[in-house]
C-alpha cells in the first residue's frame, strides 16, 4: 500500500450580515439571493456529487449563526423563488432583445442563463426541498460534512469592548448551531481569523482614558463552551510577512494599506512550527482545556486569492464585474487582468471547461508537492487546510464550484492523499506541543487596520457604551421573571449582536458599501438606545405607552433572530480571569 503523504481539507467560510427586512437591491436581500442562486445551491450540489462517489468531500463548511438564521426564514424562501424567477425573465428578455439584433452569440448565452436560474429553482424547490441547512444536516448525517459554527453575528472578537460581549456572541453561536443541526459544533470559525490573547486591555481609541482590564484570550471562551478548534493565519503561528486575503479584490483597501503599511513590522519567521501540523493554543498559565488550531497554507491560498495569478484570473472566466442592465445578467469574459470594462470580450462557456481541468491537476499536483515534501522532511503525515470565504466560488468566480468538485474528485482517488475534515482529522491525530500566539487577523498587515482605521474609529465609540448598557440592564434584570421585561431584555441583545457586526467595519473600509453600512449601523445604534431606555423605564413602573410596546414589535418582527438569546451571557462572566 503507497505511503500516506498527508491530509487536505478545504475549510468554505460561509457568512452575510443580516438583510431580511433592511433593503433588497443593490444592498440588502438580494445579497442573500444572488450567494444562495450562485454560491450556496451549486457548492450543495458538488457535495451531493462527491457523496455519490461514495468518498468524504473534504470539506469543512462554515456556516454563521447569522446566516443559518436568513437560510431558515420564512422571508427568504418566498423571496429567493421570486429572485430565481425575475432572473428567468430577465434572461429571456435579454435573448428576444439579442434575437433582434442578430447577436447570435449572446442570444446563446442569454438562453444559458434561462436554463441555468430555472434548474437552480427546481433544485431548490425538488431536490432541497426549500430548506439548504437541511441539505447540510443530511450531508453531516452520512459523514460527508462536517459543518462549523462561529460568533453570532460575524463580532469581530479582538476589539469588542468587553468581555460578556465576546462571551454572548460564542454562546449565541453555539445555540444556533445546536438549534439548526441538531449536534454540539466541534469548531468555531473566529471571525476574519481574528484572534487576541489574554492579557490587560485597553480600548484602542485615542481619547478614552481608563485603567486597562485583564481581558480573557479568545481562546478560553472557545474551550468553556465545548469548541475544539479554530483557524488562523499562517503569519499568527510562524511570524514573516502577513499577507491579506482581501486587498487584491477592493482597490479601496489598497488606498488604506498604504497609510498603515509604515507602521507593520514583520515578525521573525520562526523555522520551527509548520502550517501543516496543528497545534493546542492557550495565552493562561494553566488552561482547562487548551484549543486546537489549524492554520492557512499560504501556498494553496495564493493559488485562488491572489488577483495577481490567483486562477479565478483566468481571461476565459466569467468577469464578474461587467452586468448588462436591467437584468443584471453577464456576457463578458475576465479577458485579462488589466483590461477594463469597455475591452471584455464575449464570455464563451464551451472555452472554460479544459481550463478548469488544468487548473484542478495544477492544485493537485501542489498538494501532493507540499505533503510529499513535508513527509520527507518530518516523516509523519501532515494536513493542508485550505481557507476561502464560500462567495468567492460561484459568486466571485462562476466556474469556481466546479473547480472545486473537480480538485475534490481527484482528491478521492489518490493513493498518497487522504481528504478529511478538520474535525475528523482532531480524531485520528490530536496536538500535543502547547504553543501562544500573538494578536493579528487576516487582514491585510495581519492586524486590525481594516475593522479599526479613522474612518471606522467612530463606529466602536457607539459600540463600546452599548455593551457596557447591556451588561449592567442584565446584571440588574436578566433574573426578574416578569416575561415582558424578558422581552425587552432579549430584543436589547439582538440589537447588540446586531450592531456589533464586523460587517459595517469591512464595507466602510472597502467602500463596498459605506452609506448602507454607516445606515445600518446607526440603525441598530438607536434602536439598542431605545429599547434600553424602555428596559429602564419598565422595570420602575412596571408599564411602556402603547407607542413603545409597538416599537418593541416592529423590532421582533424586522430583526426576529436568535429565538434562544439569553439575557444571562451578559449578567456574569461565567469564568473570570482573575
Amino acid at each position: 500500500m503507497p505511503e500516506n503523504w498527508g491530509f487536505f481539507t478545504f475549510v468554505l467560510h460561509s457568512h452575510l450580515p443580516y438583510v431580511i427586512g433592511h433593503g433588497r437591491w443593490p444592498h440588502g436581500m438580494d445579497w442573500l439571493n444572488e450567494a444562495a442562486a450562485e454560491s450556496y445551491i451549486p457548492l450543495l450540489q458538488v457535495f451531493n456529487r462527491l457523496a455519490g462517489a461514495g468518498g468524504p468531500s473534504g470539506v469543512t463548511l462554515g456556516v454563521t449563526p447569522i446566516l443559518a438564521e436568513m437560510l431558515a426564514s420564512d422571508a427568504f424562501r418566498v423571496e429567493f423563488k421570486d429572485y430565481l424567477d425575475n432572473k428567468v425573465d430577465a434572461a429571456r428578455e435579454d435573448l428576444a432583445a439579442f434575437q433582434r439584433l442578430g447577436e447570435k452569440h449572446f442570444a446563446s448565452v442569454a438562453q444559458m442563463w434561462e436554463t441555468h436560474y430555472g434548474e437552480l429553482k427546481r433544485v431548490f424547490c425538488e431536490d432541497f426541498k426549500e430548506d439548504l441547512l437541511g441539505v447540510c444536516r443530511r450531508l453531516m448525517d452520512q459523514g460527508h460534512l462536517e459543518v462549523i459554527t462561529s460568533a453570532a453575528t460575524h463580532g469581530y472578537l479582538p476589539l469588542l469592548g468587553r468581555d460578556t460581549a465576546v462571551q454572548a456572541q460564542v454562546k449565541q453561536g453555539v445555540a444556533a448551531y445546536r438549534r439548526h443541526f441538531g449536534r454540539e459544533p466541534r469548531g468555531f470559525w473566529l471571525p476574519e481569523c481574528a484572534y487576541r490573547p489574554r492579557y490587560e486591555w485597553l480600548p484602542p481609541l485615542p481619547g478614552i482614558t481608563t485603567e486597562p482590564v485583564l481581558r480573557k484570550g479568545v481562546e478560553e471562551f472557545l474551550s468553556e463552551n465545548g469548541l475544539r478548534y479554530f483557524l488562523i493565519d499562517s503569519h499568527l503561528l510562524k511570524g514573516g510577512k502577513a499577507i491579506g486575503v482581501y486587498k487584491d479584490r477592493f482597490e479601496a483597501l489598497e488606498r488604506l494599506w498604504e497609510r498603515f503599511a509604515a507602521q507593520y513590522q514583520e515578525r521573525p519567521e520562526d523555522q520551527e512550527k509548520s502550517p501543516y501540523l496543528p497545534y493546542l493554543v492557550s495565552s493562561v498559565p494553566d488552561p482547562k482545556q487548551p484549543e486546537a488550531i489549524f492554520t492557512r497554507d499560504p501556498k494553496t491560498g495564493l493559488q485562488v486569492w491572489s488577483g495577481e495569478w490567483g486562477y479565478p484570473g483566468d481571461g476565459n472566466y466569467l468577469d464578474f464585474h461587467k452586468k448588462r442592465f436591467p437584468g443584471g445578467l453577464r456576457y463578458w469574459r475576465v479577458t485579462s487582468a488589466k483590461a477594463d470594462l469597455a475591452d471584455k470580450g464575449p464570455y464563451h462557456p464551451e472555452w472554460v471547461t479544459g481550463r478548469i481541468h488544468e487548473q484542478a491537476d495544477h492544485f493537485v499536483s501542489l498538494i501532493h508537492d507540499l505533503l510529499g515534501e513535508f513527509r520527507a522532511i518530518h516523516n509523519q503525515p501532515g494536513i493542508i487546510v485550505s481557507p476561502y470565504d464560500t462567495e468567492l466560488f460561484g459568486h466571485w468566480w462562476f466556474e469556481g464550484p466546479e473547480w472545486l468538485y473537480q480538485v475534490l474528485i481527484r482528491l478521492q482517488k489518490s493513493n498518497r492523499v487522504r481528504l478529511t475534515s478538520a474535525g475528523s482529522f482532531l480524531e485520528e491525530a490530536a496536538p500535543q506541543a502547547i504553543i501562544s500566539l500573538p494578536e493579528g487577523s487576516w487582514g491585510e498587515g495581519g492586524y486590525h487596520w481594516i475593522w479599526l482605521n479613522e474612518m471606522n474609529d467612530w463606529t466602536w465609540r457607539h459600540i463600546y457604551p452599548a455593551e457596557q448598557e447591556m451588561e449592567e440592564l442584565a446584571q440588574k434584570w436578566a433574573d426578574d421573571p416578569d416575561p415582558r421585561l424578558q422581552d425587552l431584555l432579549r430584543q436589547c441583545g439582538r440589537s447588540l449582536f446586531l450592531l456589533e457586526a464586523s460587517d459595517w467595519q469591512f464595507l466602510i473600509s472597502t467602500f463596498a458599501a459605506r452609506d448602507y453600512a454607516e445606515l445600518r449601523l446607526v440603525m441598530h445604534h438607536d434602536d439598542f438606545r431605545r429599547l434600553a431606555a424602555m428596559t429602564r423605564q419598565y422595570a420602575g413602573d412596571r408599564d411602556l405607552s402603547p407607542e413603545d410596546w409597538n416599537f418593541l414589535q416592529l423590532c421582533r418582527e424586522r430583526d426576529a433572530v436568535f429565538p434562544d438569546i439569553d439575557p444571562q451571557w451578559w449578567a456574569k462572566l461565567q469564568y473570570p480571569p482573575e
